[in-house]
């Protein structure tokens, strides 16, 4: 081909697939020989478990002629491991579920394989979410250890889908999954040099996944670039995303929220200039927007996970099926279990135990229902607004999120700029244009 595999996009191996220059087993091969060479506890440790299948998937999609025009045909992809595949364990990286494994696959993965796309295995994350303690690392799981980053080891890796990100910074797969309740895929994208992209909340099924916080959470993708993240959320959807429009720089429009901007530094907001500098300069019309924090959303989070976990646990073959058993093991295995303490999963025990819990979460949504309608309004007139200082309105209202990689740091680390909106297709097609602005970003030496 020229380019080596790993470097190029999901849209491109697809493209030689289809002309029949590359093969599904070439190119599995060709990932697993990276995983293994890379991917494991010896190297960035983002990879939790093979799925064994691989490359008879991808022998059975090469045998068949009449497959070779899906979608996602012979693309290799890793999936966090809190969401279900058939016949690898399910854990959400705790080692209260290390016994659980799947039994089918989940919704999305069932429509990835249905396009054509060969599942290589589990990528490792943040313990349920990072929601175990307010004090665990980024990457960091009892049952997977610390995922380590491909840029610069000791670097944070940055929410729980650290995992998936950083297997498709590294070229270990063509794309992954993630999940999103709070910054898990978008953040974790704008480390690392890659897309993510958060749907907006219920776009994707929730069936086969373990939840945080089920009016919060969505399935994510983690891709290198806009196109492969929209190949890959299209082929998942039960219902056509429609035809995501090309617009010109000239016809952009962008908000920015400037709430909380005076916690960046002055490195990240002359970054953020540039980009919005380059963009001017090509004709588009830029705005500010003040879109506060919501810290009701941790009253969500604390409320919904213990019965939304319990619920997914319910009939499961697992030792551990509420949130108490699984606090009792870590309490018999501290040194194993609880090496940065369990304080949030103690409160969300005990939130249902205590007097005004419910009231709270009730008022909680009020004020959530308030908020979406506010942002919506604010939105209307622009196709994305940037977000500068440090925010979770978007998370908290359910809307779309897309980061995309634009410029690096003065340690030569990637930065991403974080996008939402009130439309996904006109998020999508503004990401686009910004992408086409964004400084070159190098890929990681690993060797």
């Amino acid at each position: 081909m020229g380019v080596e595999l790993w470097k190029c996009t999901a849209v491109q191996l697809r493209e030689q697939m289809w002309k029949g220059v590359l093969t599904a087993e070439e190119l599995v091969r060709h990932y697993l020989e990276r995983i293994a060479r890379f991917g494991g506890s010896a190297g960035l440790n983002c990879v939790a478990e093979l799925d064994e299948t691989a490359l008879a998937q991808a022998r059975a999609l090469d045998g068949r002629m009449d497959k070779r025009d899906l979608p996602l045909f012979g693309l290799p992809v890793l999936v966090k491991d809190n969401i279900d595949v058939k016949g690898l364990h399910t854990t959400a990286g705790s080692l209260a579920l290390d016994d659980h494994v799947a039994a089918e696959d989940a919704p999305v993965v069932c429509a990835l394989r249905e396009k054509g796309a060969v599942v290589l295995g589990k990528a490792n994350m943040t313990e349920f979410a990072n929601y175990v303690s307010r004090d665990m690392p980024n990457g960091y799981s009892s049952r997977g250890g610390q995922v380590v980053h491909e840029y610069e080891r000791g670097w944070d890796v940055s929410g729980s889908s650290s995992g998936s990100a950083v297997a498709v910074a590294a070229g270990l797969c063509a794309a992954a999954l993630g999940t999103d309740t709070s910054f898990s895929v978008v953040g974790c994208a704008s480390e690392h040099g890659v897309v993510g992209w958060k749907p907006p909340v219920g776009a994707l099924s929730a069936r086969g996944v373990v939840p945080l916080a089920h009016t919060l959470d969505s399935v994510g993708v983690l891709a290198r670039t806009t196109e492969d993240a929209l190949l890959i959320y299209t082929a998942m959807r039960e219902e056509p995303l429609g035809r995501v429009a090309d617009i010109a720089p000239g016809e952009l429009r962008l908000a920015v929220n400037g709430f909380n901007r005076e916690l960046v530094s002055e490195g990240q907001m002359a970054r953020y200039e540039g980009l919005l500098g380059r963009l001017r300069d090509a004709g588009a019309r830029i705005g500010e927007v003040m879109q506060p924090y919501a810290p009701q959303q941790r009253v969500v989070m604390r409320w919904e996970f213990m019965p939304d976990v319990e619920a997914y646990l319910a009939g499961k073959k697992v030792r551990n099926r509420t949130l108490g058993e699984i606090r009792t093991e870590m309490d018999a295995r501290p040194a194993e279990m609880k090496r940065y303490g369990d304080d949030l999963l103690r409160e969300a025990w005990l939130v249902h135990r205590e007097p005004g819990g419910e009231a709270a979460y009730r008022e909680a949504l009020a004020a959530r229902d308030g908020m979406r309608r506010e942002l919506l309004v604010e939105l209307e007139g622009f196709d994305a607004c940037l977000m500068t200082g440090p925010t979770n309105c978007m998370h908290f209202a359910g809307l779309p999120s897309v980061c995309v990689p634009f410029d690096v740091n003065e340690k030569g680390i990637p930065c991403g700029a974080i996008l939402y909106g009130a439309d996904e297709r006109r998020l999508a097609a503004a990401a686009r244009v910004i992408e086409r602005f964004a400084r070159e970003i190098p890929l990681p030496v690993l060797d």
